[in-house]
């Protein structure tokens, strides 16, 4: 993603096998600790602690693919959150 489209969004992403993962930084955003995931024209939201669909909608497998690769990077994720600070994560092997 351009650095011009990062910083009028104030997110950061990774790509997982196609699929967009987001987290955005803003003052805006608030609630529970979570990240977004974009496939194609499909966007939801999912908690990162439960990893529970918050909104939204993905395709089975695509929503199955994020789950199985939050769920390895469960820790990471909270502590992007936490700190603000985005780290690149692997995407799913």
């Amino acid at each position: 993603m351009a650095d011009t489209q990062e910083t009028l969004n104030h997110a950061r992403d990774r790509q997982v096998l196609g699929i967009l993962i987001k987290m955005y930084f803003s003052q805006s955003e608030h609630g529970v600790p979570h990240f977004h995931a974009i496939c194609g024209e499909f966007n939801a939201v999912f908690a990162i602690e439960s990893l529970e669909m918050l909104e939204g909608d993905l395709p089975p497998r695509a929503r199955r693919l994020v789950a199985e690769w939050a769920e390895q990077y469960r820790r990471e994720l909270l502590d992007m959150w936490t700190r603000q600070e985005f780290r690149q994560l692997p995407g799913l092997e």
